[in-house]
Formats: structure tokens, C-alpha cells, sequence
């Protein structure tokens, strides 16, 4: 099976870059996509390119669907807003805001939000790089 390998610029470029001198602060709900309910996937933006990590954030509409894929690095997946399920080989973990899913790279996984959902959900993709 041919599933998707994605790094960080499948993305895109970033919209910011991390400060080499001091901390850098995002306010991800308000950098967020627009969610667009025509679309079959969610919308996405590649928020940050910094040392060791990228940041990535995901609009879902109720019932919109990224199929199956892996990533190139390790990641974490969180659901800022809402609620989506994240399926890999083993188990299915429904994601709600405060909880963390951390995948090791090349993890074939899939991601949905419930068509009964009563609202838009966002996804914050951290892919640890490594690298700058």
C-alpha cells in the first residue's frame, strides 16, 4: 500500500520562524485556518519552523477526513477545539482539548472529525524535527 509520507514542507512555507534570541509565542485559535465544509479535507497551515520542531494546525468541519498518511519525523497531535479521532494499526484515541497523542515517526494513522460534531475542530501537529 502507497500511503502518503508527509515532512514539514507538505505544508508549505511557514508563517513565522522561531527567534534565535529569545522565546517565540504563537496564538494558534486565532492563526487557524478557516474551516471549509465544501472541501473533503481539512484546511492546514504550517504555523512555525523552529529548532527542533515544526508547528502545524489543522481545521476540520464535521465529518471532513485526512486518510491515511505517516510522518517523516515524530509527532505530537493535539485537539485544541472539539473532538477527532485519530486511528493507527492498534487503536482508535478520540482526542478532546487536554488530551496529547505522540506517534512515532512513519506511524500509518488516519484522522476524522465526527460528522455529528457540533462544531469545527483544530489540530495542533507538532512534527519533532530534530533539526533547525
Amino acid at each position: 500500500m502507497n500511503v502518503p509520507t508527509n515532512t514539514p514542507h507538505s505544508f508549505g512555507e511557514a508563517h513565522h520562524t522561531w527567534d534565535t534570541e529569545s522565546a517565540t509565542s504563537l496564538d494558534v485559535l486565532r492563526e487557524a485556518p478557516a474551516a471549509d465544509p465544501q472541501r473533503k479535507v481539512p484546511t492546514v497551515t504550517r504555523l512555525l519552523q523552529a529548532e527542533g520542531a515544526n508547528i502545524i494546525v489543522f481545521t476540520f468541519a464535521p465529518g471532513q477526513v485526512l486518510n491515511d498518511h505517516k510522518a517523516a519525523h515524530p509527532v505530537t497531535i493535539q485537539c485544541l477545539q472539539g473532538s477527532l479521532d485519530v486511528e493507527c494499526p492498534d487503536k482508535t484515541v478520540r482526542l478532546t482539548p487536554g488530551k496529547v497523542l505522540h506517534l512515532p515517526q512513519r506511524v500509518i494513522h488516519k484522522v476524522s472529525s465526527p460528522s455529528d460534531s457540533a462544531s469545527e475542530a483544530i489540530l495542533l501537529l507538532t512534527m519533532l524535527t530534530g533539526t533547525s
